[in-house]
């Protein structure tokens, strides 16, 4: 059982830090090829189009889907928690408690990551939108 326990600890926290690792650097090497970006250079908006919003998508789905890793490593860490109790058939509150907790910091990860993601999806879509006016403008 401990094995389990620690699958469900360290495996959905291990999941959320590779899922936060991934959304940051795209969305720094997004920045970096945004602000590189000469509008003048494209001929065709959707040449510019496809160029600015490749990846955008992966951290838009990071930040969608990482508070339900976190939801998923909770109920996985609650179930344990009670599975424990029904087997050694005690109900002492401290156990319980210290279980209920350490299963609520995968949703806190989770939570901890789908933020920071979706505020920089946004950056990037923002500057996505600023960058396609401003072709629409030069070429209008």
């Amino acid at each position: 059982m401990k094995e389990l326990k620690f699958a469900v600890d360290y495996g959905v926290i291990g999941i959320l830090a590779v899922m936060s690792v991934i959304a940051v650097a795209i969305a720094i090497e997004r920045w970096f090829v945004l602000r590189k970006i000469r509008v003048e250079d494209f001929r065709n908006r959707k040449e510019l189009e496809l160029v600015i919003t490749q990846k955008i998508h992966v951290i838009a789905t990071i930040g969608a889907n990482s508070p339900y890793v976190g939801l998923l490593g909770t109920i996985l860490g609650i179930m344990l928690t009670f599975y424990t109790m029904g087997e050694k058939g005690i109900a002492n509150s401290t156990d319980i408690m210290i279980g209920l907790a350490l299963a609520l910091k995968a949703t806190a990860a989770g939570i901890l990551v789908a933020i920071p993601s979706i505020v920089l999806y946004n950056m990037i879509l923002r500057k996505v939108k600023v960058l396609l006016l401003k072709w629409d403008i030069a070429h209008g």
